[in-house]
This record gives structure tokens, sequence and C-alpha cells, in this order.
């Protein structure tokens, strides 16, 4: 833990743009992303994939897009994944119920479209976003929250290196319902090995000729240890 005598505040975060070996990360701006983002999350579609988030259903594009500005303004930092092959959007996440005055911030609103799920592209959105909080940002501790029955939610926390810290039961009432939330984190102290994990694993030499994974994240965080 690092000395916190002369401890002070970190920046609240703000809207930032990154490149990285797979994916791209961009600011929302509802002119360039509404449309396209709608799509890269399966349009009509979009519903069943963000079924976790605390609103919607939407029936159009523009109904997603006044909530994402809503949450801009609100100081949630609405960040649009694209991909550095093609250039297309094909996620998002959010930055959110950020704490600078303690260095705490939650990573939210995730959202992978088919292009991304399940690829490089993925797991270096997250490692970027990480980056970012811990190394540009300072922040002591990121977030990650979600329903206690979005399993698909819950693996890829860990899978990402987020400590499981337990269940905070009937959390909040979402959509008429209870919401148990299940809480995760990653701590400063733990990010210099885990931000190398996510440099071994995101190196083209783990892959084969076919694009498949030779070693695993949860390997490459156990080799370093």
């Amino acid at each position: 833990m690092r000395d916190l005598s002369n401890w002070k505040p970190c920046p609240a975060p703000e809207g930032f743009s990154v490149t990285g070996r797979y994916v791209m990360i961009e600011p929302f701006r509802r002119e360039a992303h509404e449309a396209a983002l709608w799509e890269a999350l399966g349009g009509a579609g979009i519903n069943e994939l963000i079924r976790y988030f605390p609103n919607g259903p939407y029936e159009a594009a523009g109904e997603l897009a006044d909530w994402l500005e809503a949450n801009g303004r609100a100081g949630v930092v609405v960040c649009v994944f694209r991909s550095r092959r093609t250039g297309d959007i094909v996620g998002m996440a959010s930055l959110m119920r950020a704490d600078p005055a303690n260095g705490v911030v939650e990573v939210g609103a995730v959202a992978h479209g088919a292009a991304m799920a399940r690829t490089p592209m993925a797991t270096e959105a997250h490692y970027l976003m990480a980056r970012h909080v811990f190394e540009d940002l300072g922040y002591r501790r990121y977030e990650w929250k979600c329903h206690n029955e979005n399993a698909p939610s819950k693996v890829a926390a860990v899978r990402l290196g987020f400590t499981f810290e337990g269940l905070f039961r009937q959390h909040i009432i979402s959509k008429g319902g209870n919401r148990d939330t299940a809480w995760f984190s990653m701590i400063d102290g733990e990010w210099p090995a885990l931000g190398q994990a996510f440099e071994a694993w995101l190196d083209p030499a783990n892959f084969d000729i076919d694009g498949r994974q030779i070693s695993r994240l949860e390997e490459k965080r156990g080799a370093g240890r």
C-alpha cells in the first residue's frame, strides 16, 4: 500500500483517446457514434445484450444515445471501442461513480458487440482502461459491479484480474425486481503484475497462425508470481 500521508485527490476522469494493438478507445460523441454503436450492439437486439443495464428496453438508437448523453452530463465517462483493423465501432464501457478524493472509480455499462466479444479487442480495451485509471489518473481502486444473475459479467471480471469481494444482498431495485450486486475490484498495489500479464497475453506471440491464444490470461498472471 502506498504512503498516504501526503495524499492528494485524483483528477476526475474525463474523456480520453488511446490506441492499442487491436482496439481504439474514444469518448462518446453522439454525432459520430449514435447509429454505429446501436448497430454494433445488435440494433433491435440490443436489449438482450444490455439486459442488466439499469434502464431500457430501447426502441431506437436515439433512446440509447439520450441515456449516454445524460450519463455524460452526470460525470460518467462513456468510452466507445473501435476496431483498429477495420475502424468499425464494436462496443462500449464507462468510467462511473468516480470518487477522486479517495481514488476510487468503477467500470460499468460494459457492452461488447458480436465483433468484439471473445477477441483480443475485448481484453485490450479493459487493459487500456485500467492502465489509464492507475497510471494516468493515479487511482487506488478500480471497481467492477454487476447483477449477481449476470454470470458472464462475473466470469469476465475474474478473468480480467478483478478480485471478488462479496455479495451486496438486496442492494437495489432494478427494473421492478431485486438486484443482489456482486462486487469486484483491483487495487494499485496489484496493478504492476496485472498490467504485465495483460501485456504478455496481448503480445502477438501469444497467438497461433489462426489467432487462437496459446496461454490464457490467468496463466500469464500465474507465471508472474
